[in-house]
Parts: structure tokens; sequence; C-alpha cells
């Protein structure tokens, strides 16, 4: 007879029981979400220590430090591979809610039999948690910190993302973190590529990368296969033919440096970390975790830089700049044809002779004092308290106009207009447009012909603050820079106030029509481009030894400069830089629409010519 007192003591004791249960599940899961961070971040995490340098459209151009080095998305990851990961690590990660007692009991009872650590109690989310929010300490507290976490990640995340960030972060020894990066450096292959001998390697690392790698401790690392190719067999991954395939082969390692590694574009990178402490400080930078997006625009930087290598002779040397002349963003920089044999860069850190591009200064000051486009001007042999220039070809024009000796590119006038407006005023416009600032200008004649030496990365930061209508923005190679769970650090959209308008506007616009007129009638005819007016200037220095072409279109300035390392003569012409700045142009206008120089210059020419 059935006892009804009894069947509902059962039912309230059951309910009063599962809802205890639920309810305190639900405040465990209030206290867990309240006290610990948010898991959604994991796509952006970034280790500590290490620094992502990224293009504009966000390509990767180096990764350094602890860093993975490729990541992939789920879909990319062969099946076999996460399998052979779940039997090694947590073959229950589908059957539980991110902590495994089951498991933990049974490696503590495995451990302790064997007198070894054989198998480990975390879960495959565990070991995320681990990896992306907690340190590799062993104390109880932080396994209960890691427990709450792995709660949290399977509350917000699904298996098949926990797995993925996973397969993409862990740690495999010899510096690969992830699947993709151990596939490169121990095998040189793609994870898709991988036989399951190799798969099996891998998938036995994570409890002890170190020890374990096959580059370190071979032997180590053959049995651990086995024992993961064991795991693969009793839980059916494998057949019995390809378990003992595979268990027979040997390592067949071929090792590789990790992508990424390298610099794609080394004299840029190496440029944006000698000045990141200018953006954010020392200690961020040493902590890392760091996604720095600079300003490189990746199809041209590698355009330029196959024209720059195509120079000849082989051991003659060439820089190639080119500036946003709105923002003052570096898109391209080349700083010589071989990093890995010689890191010095002669886009930033060469010091030589502009020549005559320098001539833009004396003409500013010119203008700015009251001279007109058709003021008339004396070219002929002078001296200057012994200082005798000369013009190129010794050719001089007698009695003309300041557009003419300009276009011609005049010696004699250039120092003229230096002497009737000033050393100060020129040095002045000089520095203001960002040359002179690091090497001081010297108050002698021959500076109004480029006799002092500057960089080619300031040079053309200069043209393209006339570019910009007079308004000086300083090169700068970064666009934002991002910390750890992605919290923006710096970014360039911050900064209330970066540009200095180093001449006024008509000045600017005066000056960059007789730099058009340069290359539409003058020395610079071989930079002429079909579809659009340029706005430039060759140099050359004494015997050739710099060749210069430094040249705009409005949304762009770009600065040439071809020599010898050792300052020999070339015996080539300043066209040979505006024939590279030309073919350089020519591909990176493909992408930019056609824009004149503005209407309101246009009506001040007309003003001032004849």
């Amino acid at each position: 007879m059935i006892n009804h007192n009894r069947l509902w003591g059962i039912l309230i004791f059951s309910l009063t029981v599962g809802s205890f249960i639920a309810i305190s599940e639900r405040l465990i899961g209030k206290f867990i979400n309240l006290f610990l961070p948010e898991v959604i971040t994991l796509e952006k995490f970034e280790r500590y220590g290490s620094i992502t340098i990224l293009s504009s459209d966000n390509i990767v151009i180096q990764k350094i430090g602890p860093t993975n080095h490729l990541k992939l998305k789920s879909n990319e990851i062969p099946l076999i591979v996460k399998e052979a990961f779940i039997a090694a690590e947590d073959r229950r990660f589908y059957r539980h809610n991110g902590i495994d007692l089951w498991s933990i009991s049974r490696a503590l009872f495995s451990n302790l039999r064997e007198r070894s650590v054989q198998e480990g109690g975390s879960t495959i989310t565990q070991q995320l948690a681990r990896i992306v929010y907690l340190n590799q300490d062993r104390n109880l507290s932080r396994k209960f910190i890691e427990a709450g976490l792995a709660y949290k990640i399977e509350k917000q995340l699904s298996k098949n993302e926990i797995l993925e960030n996973y397969l993409n972060n862990v740690y495999l020894g010899s510096g690969a973190y992830g699947v993709a990066d151990a596939s490169w450096v121990y095998f040189s292959k793609k994870p898709q590529d991988l036989e399951v001998h190799e798969i099996a390697l891998l998938a036995g690392l994570p409890p002890a990368p170190s020890y374990f790698s096959p580059l370190v401790n071979p032997r180590k690392a053959l049995k651990r296969r086995s024992i993961v190719l064991n795991k693969m067999l009793t839980q059916n991954i494998i057949s019995n033919e390809k378990f003992k395939e595979a268990y027979f082969k040997p390592l067949e390692l071929k090792p590789s440096s990790p992508k990424f590694l390298n610099s794609s574009a080394p004299f840029f990178s190496s440029w944006v970390k000698e000045n990141l402490s200018l953006y954010i400080s020392n200690a961020q930078i040493r902590n890392g975790g760091l996604r720095i997006k600079t300003s490189l625009n990746m199809k041209w930087q590698n355009h330029a830089r196959d024209i720059i290598n195509e120079q000849k002779p082989n051991d003659i040397q060439g820089a190639l700049v080119a500036i946003e002349p709105s923002t003052g963003l570096v898109r391209v920089l080349i700083g010589g044809k071989d990093f890995t044999n010689n890191q010095f860069n002669r886009a930033t850190q060469a010091l030589r002779s502009p020549g005559s591009t320098f001539k833009i200064f004396p003409y500013a000051a010119a203008l700015k004092s009251g001279f007109r486009i058709d003021s008339q001007v004396l070219d002929k042999r002078k001296c200057w308290d012994k200082y005798c220039p000369k013009n190129f070809g010794n050719k001089y024009l007698g009695k003309t106009t300041l557009l003419k000796s300009f276009t011609s590119s005049s010696n004699i006038v250039a120092v003229e207009l230096l002497e009737k407006v000033g050393f100060n005023e020129v040095i002045d416009i000089a520095n203001q447009l960002g040359v002179g600032d690091n090497d001081k200008l010297g108050r002698f004649y021959p500076l109004a012909i480029g006799s002092f030496e500057q960089t080619v990365v300031d040079m053309t930061g200069a043209y393209a603050g006339l570019a910009n209508r007079g308004l000086y923005l300083k090169p700068i190679p970064i666009e934002e820079i991002r910390g750890p769970k992605n919290r923006l650090l710096w970014s360039i959209n911050k900064i209330e106030k970066r540009g200095v308008q180093a001449i006024p506007q008509e000045v600017a616009d005066k000056l960059n029509f007789m730099l058009t007129k340069v290359v539409e009638e003058g020395t610079g005819r071989v930079a002429k481009l079909a579809d659009r007016p340029v706005a430039g200037k060759t140099g050359t220095s004494e015997g050739g030894r710099d060749l210069w072409f430094i040249g705009s279109i409005p949304q762009l300035s770009a600065g040439v400069w071809i020599g010898f390392d050792d300052n020999r003569k070339t015996r080539k012409g300043s066209g040979e830089a505006a024939w590279v700045w030309k073919r350089f142009m020519s591909r990176v206008t493909e992408d930019l629409d056609v824009i004149y120089f503005t209407n309101e210059s246009s009506k001040n020419f007309l003003k001032d010519t004849i």
C-alpha cells in the first residue's frame, strides 16, 4: 500500500532541494558575473609583453614577444586536430559546464598510481581562462577564480568558440602559441596538412610544452606522442591501422621561425618601435599586450620596395617616403634595399644634402614678404662674401620672373632671395615646416641651395605641409594603440590640435602653383603624370652624390632619395629620382581620385601671373 504522506514528503523535499540548487546556481552566477571580468573579448586577447604591429588596413606587419603569430577560424582547424586535443586534455569537453569533477578525480587517482603527472584535471575551458586572465601560479585562490571564469566562459560562449580560442592561444613550446604557430614551428606546415603522428605530438604538448618540445627533448616528445595516440585509438578517433602507422613514425621535424617574427616592412616597423615612447609610457611598452595600428599602406609599401630594389648598380641605395598631407600619416617608408644586411634607415636617420629641393624655403619667405610670382629678379653671376655659386650648366636667365627662376632652379636667385628676406625668416619657415629642428640650420649663404643635410622624412613632411595649404602636421606612423583587453591607450583622433600654420594659405597656394610649373615646364618634367597636376622639385648635391625628387598631389606627398652610403658620385642626375617617383605614383594614383589643388590658389595664380 502506497504511503501518500511519504510520497508527498519526498516530493516536497525534492522540490526544496531543487529550488535551493537553482537559486544557489543563480546567486553564484550573479556573484561570478559581478566580480570576474567579461570574457566576450577573447578574440582581441593579446599576451602581456607582446606587441603586434598592423598596417592601416589591419594586415599584420610584425609580431614581437610572447604572441601567437597566426590565428585560425574554427572552420579552418581540421576536425581531427580538435578531436586529438579533446582526447588528450578534456575528453568530457562537450559534457561539462567548464569544471569536470569526475575528470579531476580520475586524473588525481592516475597521477598517484603512476607517481608522476600523467593527466591534468583542468578542463580546456579552465585552461583558456588561465591563459587569458590569470598567471601560472599554483595556489588555491587562483584555482577558485579559474573555476569561476571557466563557468562564466561556458555561459557566454559556445563550445565551438571556446575550442577555437583555446587552440589559437595555448602555448605549445619553442615560441609557438596556438596550433597554427606550432604546425609551422615544428613541421613548416599548415594545420590542414598535418599527418596523424604530427597532430598527436602537438596535442601532447600543453601539460609541459617546454619539457615535451621535440626541439628540446625529442625522446620525451615521442613518449608523450604515444600516450596521445593511445587515447585517440581508445576514443575511436583513429583506426587501429592509423594508430600503428603513426606510432612507429619518426619525428620528421622541419623547424621554421614563427610567421610574422620578421617584419614585412622592417625599416618602417623599426621606426615605429623607436618612437613608441612618444605616445605611451615605457611601463606600458614593457607590459605589452599591445596592438599598434600604423599608418602604413602595405600595397603601396610593397610597390615602393620593389622599385627601390631595382635601382642599379646593386650597391646604390635609395629611400622613399609618402605622407598624407591632410593628416601627416606616413603611408610608405622605405629606408634602403636590404634590412637584413644593413639596418641603417636612410629615410629617417641618413642626413643628406637636399640640394634644390630646399629652395622652397627662401621662395616661400620671399612670397610671404611681398614678392609676387611675376616679380622681376636678376639671374646672373654674383658673389656673396667670397661665396660664388653657379647655376647648373652655367646657364643664366638675366632679368626674369620669380616663377621662371624657380622653374629653371636658379641657384643665384635662391641666394639673392635669402639675402633680401634674411636668414631668420628663411630658417623660421623651414623650422615651422619641420626642417632644421633636430639639426640646426646655419646662417651661411649656401643654405639657400640645400647645403645643410636633412632626412628624407623631414623634407617630405615639409612638402606635405605645402600641399596642405601651409598647414604642417608632423609626420606620424601610428593611428592608434590598444593595450590589454582592447583598451585604447592612444589615438590620433584624440589629439585636439596637431597642425601648425607654417605659412599663410595664399603663400602655400602660390608656391604649389610654382611647383606644378617645375613639373610641367622645368627640371621636373620626368615626374609628370598624364591625368593630374604634380607639384614637385628636383634636387642634386655636388657631383650628383644625392639625387632627389619630392612631389605632391593633393592627397599624397612623396619624397625619393638615391645615392651611395659612402657619399661617392652617382654619375646620374635628379631625373633618376623623378623617374622612381613617377613609377611609384603611377601605381598609387590608381587608388586615388583625380583632385586639383584648391580653387583659391587658382585665383591667386591668375591675379599674380602676367
